[in-house]
């Protein structure tokens, strides 16, 4: 089955939640919709299931045009953020639910909730309680009962948030192969870049109710569309300093300034926003193109096996990804080294015309 969303708005109360979204899902694709708080996801997979209507456009499924037509005579089934199941029932007749309302035999919904509760590997749970289990395995159960209908749609609206890392790096593996082997269409929304780098598939960016970007999610991350969509898809967000680009340089300040690569001397002279990965930034020179910078530390994060660097320049901030442990004080005096041949290059209106030779091919988070 195909998802075609046509020229798409959706307008509550004089504010618009979605606007002009043009939206083409292939069978068998699995799809992430990437997007901070509010950016218009849930809305938009509501609006995939008919649980809302546009305000303009036209949805159609299979060519089929069903903009009209209600979420209980569509094939879609949806996971949320809570676990969403029935107390008094167990397991079995949680995941069971959908089969017994579309009156499926009893000898299918038995084989049915057998081979998805072993997919989820809780075939050992079915007789429990929800109360009775973890967050994660309430939260394989709901995944359950929604892959057991075979529906045609399946919506993941940030299924995995409630859950620990190591759960939720769990149940994403899972997740990607459980759909390698269906042909429905998959939609899982998150706020987190480096899940849909982890989920693979296609990524739609949105932001503010506006699809910015759609495509494999590989070449959305190395080849962003423009400086929003670049924001978008870093975590930490990708570090934006202004500046002047001129036949032969780029200058950042008066003081600051170094010779341009071949790429970047194709563009018109003129000013311009250059964006580098905060992974792209290091405390030890890379390449000889690196340009040392005297910086101040405001603060170090460290998270886990990482650290988020935040430094600033007498002219700009600057954030730094970095693997392992770093332990920096407030206002420490250190250098780091800017990659000049790996910027990104966005004119004023916000449109990408340069990107870096090094980003084909190559994903790193950050």
């Amino acid at each position: 089955m195909s998802l075609h969303l046509q020229n798409i708005d959706h307008v509550v109360g004089g504010q618009t939640h979605i606007s002009g979204v043009n939206l083409e899902l292939e069978p068998g694709s699995f799809n992430v919709l990437l997007g901070r708080t509010l950016a218009g996801k849930t809305t938009l997979m509501r609006l995939m299931a008919g649980l809302e209507q546009p305000t303009r456009g036209r949805i159609f499924m299979d060519g089929k045009d069903v903009t009209g037509v209600s979420v209980r005579k569509r094939n879609v089934s949806m996971v949320y953020q809570q676990f969403i199941n029935y107390p008094s029932l167990t397991v079995r007749d949680n995941i069971a639910s959908p089969l017994k309302l579309a009156k499926t035999p009893q000898q299918e919904i038995d084989r049915r909730v057998g081979s998805i509760a072993e997919m989820l590997h809780i075939e050992h749970l079915l007789d429990r309680y929800p109360q009775e289990l973890s967050g994660g395995q309430q939260q394989r159960t709901a995944m359950g009962r929604a892959l057991v209908k075979d529906a045609d749609l399946i919506l993941f609206d940030e299924p995995l948030v409630n859950l620990d890392y190591k759960l939720r790096e769990e149940l994403r593996d899972e997740l990607r192969e459980l759909f390698k082997a269906r042909n429905c269409i998959a939609v899982y929304a998150t706020t987190e870049p480096n899940e849909a780098l982890a989920l693979g598939g296609n990524t739609a960016v949105l932001h503010e109710g506006r699809l910015l970007q759609y495509g494999p999610t590989e070449q959305v991350y190395r080849e962003p569309n423009g400086r929003h969509s670049a924001e978008m898809f870093s975590e930490p967000p990708i570090n934006i300093v202004p500046g002047k680009l001129t036949a032969t340089e780029i200058t950042f300040d008066q003081s600051l300034h170094f010779p341009c690569d071949p790429g970047l001397q194709r563009l018109t002279p003129g000013d311009y926003d250059f964006g580098v990965r905060a992974s792209h930034i290091t405390l030890k020179p890379q390449s000889v193109d690196d340009l040392e910078l005297p910086v101040r530390v405001d603060v170090a994060e460290i998270s886990g096996s990482e650290t988020f660097l935040h430094v600033r320049h007498e002219r700009f901030p600057l954030v730094l990804h970095l693997a392992g442990i770093h332990e920096f004080h407030v206002n420490d005096a250190i250098n780091v080294y800017f990659p000049t041949h790996q910027l990104y290059a966005f004119d004023k209106q916000g449109s990408t015309v340069h990107i870096p030779s090094s980003a084909q091919g190559s994903v790193a988070h950050g």
